[in-house]
């Protein structure tokens, strides 16, 4: 409480320190010294400077993060009062305050995609739609050709675009607030919360280099377009079927087809390049959406070992860093999140559970379902992986490739993650357990019939 005091005291002094200097530093407005012009009766209050509303937002943010979820719409109402007749004044602050913490999130190993999922979690639609259009605007900073591939992709996946008129007076702050259909004060306070968000944003490890950085970027080696047309097929088709059978097949069916083109790839890769170092491992955050983030994440890590790849979960921020070569993360994504919809509908279809008594026991339910889930799915995985590994040829060159870049994946791990501790789980619902494995123990394990339809 007495920090918050503190703060509105201080946001308080700014503002009246502003109107002290446009009057030419007198406190009650006495008679005037040269240079300045002293106010009379009924002239209109002085306006603070952009440079001191962007510091009134910036505190009003940091009460709002201290706890206060009111301080947004206090002094967003507060600002809009005294300087709604400036409105281009007011989107000059805001200017001020927003672009240099979205850079700095950049520093902080940040991406656009990681942004954007985190406003999903913590601010409102209006909250996350203002956030994506401050990282359109501060894009507008770098060169294109400053602009890794990734961030690209990330920005056109989040829908980072200059849709408004920067010229025109207000500039974007009340172009959005008109698209809205909000307020000057509803405005500010969305953009209070904003700047709480990206305050109080921790440092992650770098997987890509920010626009404009000096690191050397590496192209990206995706997966063939027609095979992940094909794969994309399977797993649309496992999404959409109702029987849990027909699902599993097509789920490992297409791990089959993928892990069988990736070692194709390994085979051809080290051909082309005999004797030289492996292609450098890289990582990607696939972010999970509550509830049973550290179950889902168990499901993820399951692909990622059936593909050659390496997990750390983030639980409290919700996301999972997988590592690995860049064809066998695009595997790893595609899949995991395949796999993560269907066990999600699995696991719904289930239904509420309660003791005899009559006692929830829902959330360990399905804690256990997914814990179970992705132990067999694992299972599943490295079966339908070692039948892709059996259809490669030159077997002999194979196995010391992978060596090698099962190295290069452990020395990136341990780049990033030096202190990273290994986790049990336990399963806390027996009825949970054994349903989840039969869900994903229900797939014959020859899939060639089940989907010959999808595999032309």
């Amino acid at each position: 409480m007495a920090q918050r005091n503190r703060e509105r005291r201080a946001t308080a002094a700014a503002l009246r320190r502003a109107r002290r200097r446009a009057h030419g530093g007198s406190a009650h407005g006495g008679s005037g010294t040269a240079g300045t012009t002293t106010p009379s009766a009924g002239t209109a209050r002085a306006r603070p400077s952009a440079e001191t509303i962007s510091t009134v937002l910036l505190s009003a943010a940091r009460e709002h993060w201290a706890g206060d979820p009111e301080a947004g719409a206090r002094i967003g109402a507060m600002v809009a009062d005294r300087c709604g007749e400036a409105p281009s004044l007011v989107a000059a602050a805001v200017r001020c305050a927003l672009p240099p913490l979205i850079t700095a999130a950049w520093e902080r190993g940040w991406s656009p995609e990681d942004l954007h999922q985190m406003a999903r979690r913590r601010l409102d639609a209006a909250g996350v739609d203002y956030l994506v259009d401050a990282i359109a605007d501060e894009s507008q900073r770098y060169a294109k050709a400053a602009v890794p591939q990734r961030w690209r992709e990330d920005l056109r996946q989040i829908g980072a675009v200059l849709w408004w008129e920067p010229a025109q007076i207000g500039g974007h702050l009340l172009q959005w607030a008109t698209r809205h259909g909000r307020s000057l004060a509803d405005t500010l306070t969305t953009v209070i919360e904003v700047l709480a968000m990206l305050l109080a944003l921790p440092v992650l490890p770098r997987i890509v280099p920010p626009p404009g950085s000096a690191a050397t970027v590496t192209p990206r080696r995706g997966v063939d377009q027609k095979m992940l047309v094909r794969v994309r097929a399977l797993l649309a088709k496992a999404e959409s079927t109702t029987f849990s059978e027909e699902a599993e097949a097509l789920s490992a069916k297409a791990q089959e087809l993928m892990s069988r083109y990736s070692l194709e790839r390994i085979v051809l890769d080290s051909a082309g390049s005999a004797g030289s170092a492996p292609h450098p491992a890289t990582a990607r955050r696939m972010w999970l959406d509550n509830p049973y983030v550290a179950a889902k994440a168990l499901l993820v890590g399951a692909v990622a070992e059936a593909n050659r790849c390496r997990t750390v979960l983030s639980e409290k921020l919700g996301f999972t860093t997988v590592l690995g070569d860049e064809v066998d993360l695009e595997i790893v994504e595609l899949l995991s999140t395949s796999l993560l919809v269907q066990a999600t509908r699995a696991m719904v279809l289930a239904g509420s559970q309660t003791t005899r008594t009559g006692r929830s026991r829902t959330r360990s339910y399905r804690q256990s379902f997914l814990l179970a889930y992705a132990t067999r799915i694992g299972e599943r995985l490295s079966t339908a992986r070692n039948v892709g590994a059996a259809a490669v040829a030159d077997p002999a060159r194979l196995l010391p490739v992978l060596a090698a870049r099962e190295r290069v994946v452990d020395e990136l791990f341990e780049s990033m993650f030096p202190q990273s501790v290994s986790r049990s789980y336990s399963v806390g619902n027996a009825a949970g357990w054994h349903a989840g494995r039969a869900a994903a123990d229900l797939a014959v394990l020859d899939t060639r019939r089940a989907v010959a339809a999808g595999d032309t």
